[in-house]
């Protein structure tokens, strides 16, 4: 029917341009108070959650159009209430991958509240749970939790493309963004400063710390490297690249021995034997090739069987090169286990007893459910933040897509960065954790690349280290989380002249 009323304003929809309004991204911090009642003392502390969003001034012809919003990161930081600012540390904390959220460093050993993901003898079913964190380092630290780029609710803004943070030097830019921005608008750029990575965070904190000395002058005291991995060329078993196979050895040796390979050696003794080999007559056999007589040949199989817990016929198969992941699904074959990449310790039954790479890692598969349940009830039902995206724990998207464009025809390496830094600033401490059994970052690499930092003399004092008989995650091990979160608190006060 006709519209007949005269003061209509019907229109045409066709010729109506449709304006569309972009809502511009602005931070979305939920803040909350708590306390935490430890043994000697109450803290009282705030914790704020959700995304500060990461701009970027953008030219085009020499001219500036403003400050443009590029992505969302998330973060949780926990401030000590009633704290002087000139005096209490401050700690910015991620984990590696790349790919991985923070959600492991936050939960398992740092934070105020940390998941029951249980141990190898102590498994926990679901669904899990969350307890107070007795030795949270926020007893003596700030914490300021990052998720990178594509990472736990993190994520590029509509329109902006996540690859482009996804790489060595635009990851630590964007991190190094979201340190500034925190320190200034909290107004803690004269609190003790500390970065805390795990596995390729190391490689970040590394990098990070000469960023951040060079781009904003922003000096810092220490970093604490878990499970540190500072030269990616000790880890990758590529063609004409030897060194893994050496560096691995002492790792192997542990977790044959954990499995009961070596019988009743102390593990302190296997080790030194392990190391020896792996420092020397190894890499000389490795490097003769087929220069290698007869019967140098026959013992370095021998030793190294002996060493690992392998046969001497697979050893002499694979031309005493052992690749790790071959190695925890070969080690227990005759049992019909693989064990764990990340831990040793860890076992579980394979499918195909006939595989080269075992089909699952028990060492993550075991605990993630824990973790993954315990970040996404408690950062809703504690912190009070709601977002329906996905909390992204471990993307092997990310991981995959990872470029390293800046390190062609080289290794990818953070040494010369953290030498440069610690050169710069002779006031850097930096504390390594270690993990016997860590299958991912195996300590004697880690010592390698430590041994061949360009820096002074004196300066080697400012490193300390620590050894644990754990794996990848150390503080999965109860006896290592309580005596690693000691060791942290230690070297945050010394490095904070305290």
């Amino acid at each position: 029917m006709p519209d007949t009323n005269p003061d209509s304003k019907a229109t045409d929809e066709k010729d109506t341009p449709s304006v569309e309004t972009k809502v511009e991204p602005t931070d979305d911090l939920v803040t909350t108070k708590h306390t935490l009642t430890l043994k000697r003392r109450k803290l009282a502390y705030t914790a704020r959650t959700g995304r500060i969003v990461l701009r970027k001034e953008v030219v085009t012809d020499g001219k500036s159009e403003g400050h443009k919003a590029k992505a969302e990161v998330f973060v949780t930081a926990y401030t000590l209430d009633d704290a002087e600012p000139g005096t209490r540390p401050v700690t910015f904390a991620f984990n590696g991958g790349p790919g991985s959220a923070s959600v492991w460093l936050h939960m398992g050993l740092l934070g105020p509240r940390r998941v029951l993901s249980g141990d190898v003898d102590d498994p926990v079913a679901p669904p899990y749970g969350l307890t107070d964190n007795q030795e949270t380092l926020l007893a003596h630290s700030d914490l300021v939790f990052i998720d990178p780029v594509s990472t736990g609710y993190s994520r590029a803004v509509d329109g902006e493309k996540a690859k482009d943070y996804h790489g060595f030097t635009a990851d630590i830019e964007s991190i190094g963004e979201v340190i500034r921005l925190w320190v200034s608008r909290e107004k803690r750029w004269l609190s003790p400063k500390f970065l805390a990575g795990e596995s390729y965070g190391t490689l970040r904190a590394a990098g990070l710390a000469s960023h951040l000395q060079e781009r904003h002058g922003m000096y810092l005291n220490g970093l604490l490297l878990i499970s540190s991995v500072l030269d990616l060329g000790t880890l990758r078993f590529t063609e004409g690249n030897d060194l893994p196979y050496s560096l691995y050895v002492p790792t192997y040796a542990a977790i044959a021995h954990y499995h009961g390979l070596h019988g009743d050696r102390p593990l302190d003794d296997v080790l030194a034997d392990a190391e020896d080999f792996a420092a020397k007559e190894l890499p000389w056999a490795l490097a003769r090739g087929a220069r290698l007589s007869t019967q140098d040949r026959t013992e370095a199989v021998a030793t190294l069987a002996s060493l690992t817990g392998l046969s001497e016929s697979y050893v002499d198969r694979v031309n005493l090169r052992i690749e790790h992941v071959r190695y925890f699904t070969e080690l227990l074959r005759d049992k019909g286990l693989v064990v764990g990449r990340m831990d040793g310790r860890f076992t579980t039954w394979e499918p195909d007893g006939g595989r080269e790479h075992m089909s699952d890692d028990p060492s993550i598969s075991r605990i993630i459910g824990a973790y993954t349940g315990g970040l996404n009830h408690y950062v809703r039902a504690e912190l009070g933040y709601e977002n329906d995206l996905p909390y992204e724990i471990l993307s092997t998207d990310v991981f995959k897509a990872w470029s390293y464009s800046d390190f062609e025809g080289r290794s990818v390496s953070s040494v010369d960065s953290l030498a440069s830094a610690m050169r710069a600033n002779p006031h850097l401490r930096v504390h390594v954790a270690f993990g016997h059994y860590d299958g991912a970052t195996p300590y004697f690499a880690s010592e390698h690349v430590l041994a061949r930092l360009q820096i002074p003399e004196e300066l080697r004092e400012n490193i300390d280290t620590a050894y644990y008989p754990a794996g990848h995650m150390m503080y999965v091990h109860e006896e290592s989380r309580v005596r690693q979160a000691k060791d942290l608190a230690k070297f945050i006060k010394a490095a904070s002249g305290k």
